[in-house]
């Protein structure tokens, strides 16, 4: 019974492996990840700036050609999830702009944080935000994609 479960539990895990490994290069990335056809970094890192600029996010850093970083305040709802009494929270989103060998192409894959004392050097906490808060910016990084793209 014992050589059965193990043998079943070495199949399953190959297949998930194999299914991993196998996914079409366009739909990798992870959660909220876009891929923008035939550009630059320079026209994705300004396409996202005028984006993230029109939303009410402020540019926080930058790792060119990498990642571009981009801070909001958290408001009522970030501060009671992740913030205590005076310590206001900011939303931060990361944007990882990675190339696609092979293509003119730029994958832009979000990772957003929740972060503590914004701005304070050497104080900047930041706490991942995971699951589908990638995702929450799909829209965003589809409007980026499309700016950046022609």
């Amino acid at each position: 019974m014992f050589r059965l479960f193990t043998l079943s539990l070495l199949l399953s895990s190959t297949c998930f492996f194999v299914g991993c490994l196998s996914s079409p290069i366009a739909s990798s990335g992870g959660i909220g990840a876009v891929t923008v056809h035939d550009t630059n970094a320079d026209a994705v890192s300004a396409a996202a700036r005028s984006v993230f600029a029109a939303r009410g996010y402020t540019l926080s850093g930058t790792d060119y050609p990498d990642s571009v970083s981009f801070d909001k305040p958290a408001g009522g709802f970030g501060n009671a999830m992740w913030g205590s009494y005076g310590n206001p929270q900011t939303i931060r989103v990361r944007l990882a702009m990675v190339p696609i060998p092979g293509t003119d192409d730029i994958r832009l894959q979000p990772s957003v944080f929740s972060v503590g004392d914004a701005g304070e050097a050497g104080f900047d906490n930041a706490r991942p935000l995971i699951g589908l808060w990638n995702a929450e910016f799909g829209p965003m990084l589809k409007d980026i994609a499309r700016r950046a793209g022609d």
